[in-house]
């Protein structure tokens, strides 16, 4: 049998669907499973065993460059005939490639914003979209398999994150660069979205607690320049020794092999922190208007931090992503040591 699932969207929602092809491979062990992602969020699952080929959409390109783009793939696709196709996310391409390269059948989502007839007729299957902030993003994309007679449990729910050799040699380098023997944390300050992060001063004095306590700690962010940006600011706040940057200088491969190796992950709402969830690494998460339900760490021992715990909040539906304003700020330092503190020590 020949799957293909589609999940059009950014890295972390497409961490979050290597669920369902652990579990199709349960269910279906000899069937033969592609996805279909955006350009660019291919390193978190380029190493998976479960998926036979990794398919990618530009999503920058524009106008006749993006047509022949997409057609390209879409009939390299075709070529692989596919029994069936599971669309995780409420793209109208996507549905178009289900209903067009599905032979036995099409599963999607009944989103209420998306009860079209042209919707609807794209798939064979619609499963029910659950409630805001009811059920993780996982359980959602799970969801998709009820019609294929599939209940997954146990490790099949379990997300999947496999790390290169050569990307664990790099980061091998940098440690022994910066003179690391010993068990460090790893800080992760920056996210997408400036909303989701929190004050630098506060960020900095949680640093500096646990490295004055002996603690390496090795800061990250993505090569944005304002995420680089960010990092430097807290670094211009902290004194102790064991404190270092790697910001903006590891691959999405090396970066997981960088949390791999740590003793516990501390940071946003971002894709790192589903990494370190996928590595079952101890967790320390800080969530402002988001919806936690839907995207706390998953399956991993973790503790979070909500700024709503803390002070009014708007609604996540209601932010403007574009803001400059972090909506965190709520949050204070002692909750956050104490989290990480009970990690460590339990």
């Amino acid at each position: 049998m020949n799957i293909l699932l589609i999940k059009l969207r950014h890295h972390g929602d497409v961490l979050l669907t290597t669920p369902v092809a652990r579990a199709l491979k349960e269910k279906f062990s000899t069937s033969q499973i592609d996805l279909l992602v955006y350009e660019g969020t291919e390193p978190l699952v380029k190493n998976n065993p479960d998926f036979r080929h990794i398919w990618s959409w530009n999503r920058d390109l524009r106008g006749r460059k993006s047509i022949l783009s997409h057609l390209r793939v879409f009939f390299q696709m075709r070529r692989q005939r596919y029994d069936w196709v599971l669309h995780l996310s409420d793209q109208m391409q996507g549905a178009l490639m289900a209903k067009l390269l599905a032979r036995q059948g099409s599963i999607g989502i009944d989103y209420p914003r998306r009860q079209d007839i042209f919707w609807k007729s794209c798939f064979t299957h619609l499963v029910p979209l659950f409630s805001s902030n009811t059920h993780h993003t996982v359980e959602q994309n799970l969801a998709v398999l009820a019609p294929l007679g599939i209940k997954p449990a146990g490790d099949e729910t379990c997300c999947r994150l496999e790390i290169a050799d050569d990307d664990r040699s790099v980061v091998q380098k940098y440690l022994q660069q910066h003179h690391i023997e010993k068990p460090y944390l790893v800080v992760h300050p920056a996210a997408r979205w400036v909303f989701k992060c929190w004050e630098d001063d506060r960020f900095a004095e949680v640093i500096q607690h646990f490295a004055t306590q002996g603690w390496p700690i090795i800061l990250t962010s993505s090569p944005e320049k304002e995420e680089v940006a960010l990092v430097d600011a807290i670094l211009k706040k902290v004194t102790a020794p064991q404190i270092i940057s790697l910001a903006g200088q590891l691959t999405l491969g090396e970066l997981a092999a960088l949390i791999e190796g740590s003793r516990l992950f501390l940071g946003v709402d971002s894709v790192p922190m589903h990494m370190a969830a996928a590595l079952k690494k101890d967790t320390v998460a800080l969530f402002g208007p988001s919806k936690v339900n839907e995207w706390h760490p998953w399956q991993t021992r973790y503790r979070l931090i909500d700024a709503r715990d803390y002070g009014s909040l708007l609604d996540p539906d209601a932010v403007n992503t574009a803001t400059q304003e972090r909506y965190l700020k709520n949050i204070p330092v002692a909750p956050v040591v104490q989290a990480v503190e009970e990690l460590l020590h339990s």
